[in-house]
């Protein structure tokens, strides 16, 4: 990966990722999580002060020893207990049924192989479980859609691997999923390509 992707970009992404109106999605998608929980793309803990009280325990999917580090302080604020459980999404390390839930923010655009992960995502929640997520993709309108073609080679580059083009609703039901709740908008102070956002709640069938 290199000393950019190892030691630079978490921490760009840290503050990147605390951006003005992330902290109340956050909040919304982290909304009705319960029981125990995995959280793939853990990153620094950002989502970690909207935990509901209602969270058992939170198993954190996280690749950079660098992000976990930075995360071990709103984890030590944190009344809900935190362990990691695996550096990828692609390949849970975690038994089939178990989880009650599983919450992605803005994360799914960097797996390499999103319909594995999302497989596994299936895989390991219990029947009637729930996926939250929030993720941004692609765009509705015909020209912004050709900007984020355009600009996606180069985005993955400085980005982690970032997708700009992916279609999420139409990837959770490939994958098994029913989708429960989805909302759709271009991310207020965001430029259009990179901002066109899928907001929602899905469920194990």
């Amino acid at each position: 990966m290199g000393i950019y992707g190892e030691r630079i970009l978490p921490r760009i992404q840290d503050k990147v990722m605390k951006r003005k109106g992330m902290s109340e999605v956050r909040r919304r998608v982290c909304s009705g999580l319960s029981g125990d929980v995995v959280e793939v793309g853990f990153g620094t803990g950002l989502n970690v002060p909207y935990y509901p009280s209602e969270v058992r325990k939170v198993f954190a999917v996280e690749p950079s020893r660098v992000c976990m580090q930075l995360a071990q302080e709103r984890i030590s604020r944190s009344s809900v207990p935190v362990e990691l459980a695996g550096l990828t999404g692609e390949h849970l390390d975690l038994p089939s049924e178990s989880f009650d839930s599983v919450l992605s923010t803005w994360t799914l655009c960097t797996i390499p192989n999103l319909e594995a992960a999302l497989k596994e995502i299936h895989r390991v929640l219990k029947s009637g479980g729930t996926f939250h997520f929030v993720e941004h993709g692609h765009a509705p309108d015909t020209k912004t859609a050709r900007w984020q073609r355009r600009i996606e080679p180069f985005n993955k580059k400085i980005a982690g691997g970032c997708h700009l083009t992916r279609r999420v609703p139409e990837s959770l039901e490939r994958a098994g999923f029913q989708i429960e709740h989805l909302e759709t908008y271009y991310f207020e102070g965001e430029p259009k390509p990179f901002g066109y956002t899928f907001e929602g709640r899905a469920a194990r069938s």
